[in-house]
């Protein structure tokens, strides 16, 4: 198995005291470092003329990883292990997020107005004209991030409570890019009838509905009868938000590689939501040539067991992955660790395009085809050109609720992957530097440009 680098999803804080002379901290640094760990911030709780105690951060690179470095403190001679937290855990403790008053309660004149009697004034309002309901009610700003919690990360089926801490930092994000307020909905039901009438109950309250972490292929039909049945944006970010980022990044690898979109061909692994998604849109981009594989091997038209949604990208190419992915010029995995060999990438076509972003795990780690593939890019973000869809959830909403909209379209999806990429400048554009970061502050208010005009175009918005 391939050795993981450290990082924070793997951090500690140890607690340790020593005697107070030359050499016992470093003592300690050098034995996490010889161990792997990667040190972060160190500080002193106490000292006396005796001893010191100190907390230590320090990044591992797994769960198993993490107990090692613990281990290693223990042995250590003279040095007391007082404690160890998991800081990934006491962030998580008490839950992420909490609704807060937007207004402050002094006294009764006030109360009467926030609520009973003079609630009811701005009740009848939107009974009389239903519209009110965006100018005086938190809907205009909140989404829905509504989950079974059947494909949770790569975890799997792990449940709606187990989903829970996902949905709430999927809320987070929302309000921390673009200023949504989000609030997960995690349903204990993984019935298409019933999650699509759930959701249909509570839309009232939101301005919007983003699906998350729901299996194929029951996901294309809870978004596609949510779509219909709806008056409110419904967006499904496994496959819209991967597919928007991806289609940014390929934008960008392209232009390094001075490769016209229509004469590339792209091979992809993976034929799930995103997938299908990232196909679908690279597709509506300009890709003219996608093999489509699944753990079955190409998605050809001889095979019987296709879904509807396989059935779109058919190929005459039957064969294995590493069959159809000789002589292609881009790589797009969206499925398993290791289903890529650095043999395999070297049977490609010159200038090769590797999006290995099957996590926490990806296809194949980039160290490996450093010098076989121009551009990499991975899911994770310890390495660079990573495909994260924080850069597109945001700004989708921001712009679908400032304008109003009641659906999404492809076309505001490809104009968003169109306005990340333009964020990386012809001066700034490298092969580790295809995509922006994260942390841009011009990203959600681009994206939000691009789908609010797209929405003006096409006669959707209502702002």
């Amino acid at each position: 198995m391939e050795a993981l680098n450290p990082n924070p999803s793997y951090s500690l804080t140890l607690r340790v005291q020593m005697p107070n002379r030359a050499g016992m901290l470093s003592s300690v640094i050098r034995a996490l470092a010889d161990a792997g760990g990667s040190l972060g911030q160190i500080a002193l709780i106490q000292q006396t003329r005796k001893i010191s105690m100190r907390e230590i951060t320090v990044n591992a690179a797994s769960s198993d990883h993490a107990e090692q470095l613990v281990t290693v403190v223990k042995s250590l001679p003279e040095v007391r292990f007082l404690d160890v937290r998991d800081r990934t855990f006491d962030l998580h403790r008490g839950g992420k997020i909490h609704i807060q008053s937007k207004i402050v309660v002094r006294g009764q004149d006030d109360l009467a107005m926030v609520y009973t009697p003079g609630v009811g004034r701005v009740c009848m309002a939107i009974a009389e004209k239903p519209q009110h309901v965006y100018d005086y009610t938190i809907k205009s700003n909140t989404i829905a991030v509504v989950t079974d919690g059947s494909a949770v990360l790569g975890l799997g089926n792990i449940g709606p409570a187990a989903a829970l801490p996902v949905m709430e930092g999927k809320a987070m994000l929302f309000k921390e890019f673009a200023d949504l307020d989000a609030f997960p909905i995690c349903l204990s039901t993984q019935n298409v009838d019933e999650i699509v009438e759930t959701v249909k109950r509570i839309a009232p309250t939101f301005g919007g509905i983003n699906l998350e972490d729901i299996s194929a292929p029951r996901c294309f039909e809870v978004e596609r009868r949510l779509k219909e049945e709806l008056d409110i944006p419904v967006f499904h970010d496994d496959q819209h938000g991967t597919a928007i980022v991806v289609v940014a990044a390929m934008l960008n690898a392209l232009r390094i590689l001075d490769k016209p979109i229509g004469a590339v061909r792209v091979v992809m692994n993976g034929a799930g939501a995103s997938g299908i998604a990232v196909a679908r849109l690279l597709r509506l981009a300009g890709v003219k040539t996608i093999t489509l594989c699944d753990s079955k091997g190409s998605v050809h038209r001889d095979r019987p067991d296709l879904t509807p949604e396989k059935l779109e990208f058919v190929s005459d190419q039957s064969g294995t992955l590493a069959d159809v992915l000789r002589g292609a010029d881009a790589f797009v995995g969206l499925s398993v660790a290791r289903a890529l060999t650095p043999e395999m990438v070297r049977t490609m076509a010159p200038q090769r395009i590797v999006f290995a972003m099957a996590n926490p795990i990806p296809e194949i780690l980039p160290e490996l085809i450093e010098q076989d593939a121009t551009v990499i890019a991975t899911g994770r973000s310890d390495y660079a050109n990573q495909i994260n869809n924080v850069l597109a959830f945001p700004g989708i909403f921001r712009g679908a609720l400032d304008a109003r909209i009641s659906h999404f379209t492809t076309e505001m999806f490809l104009k968003s992957a169109q306005a990340i990429a333009s964020l990386v400048s012809h001066e700034d554009l490298a092969p580790d530097f295809i995509i922006p970061s994260v942390f841009d502050a011009r990203i959600a208010p681009t994206v939000a440009a691009a789908v609010h005009q797209v929405a003006r175009d096409q006669g959707l918005a209502k702002t």
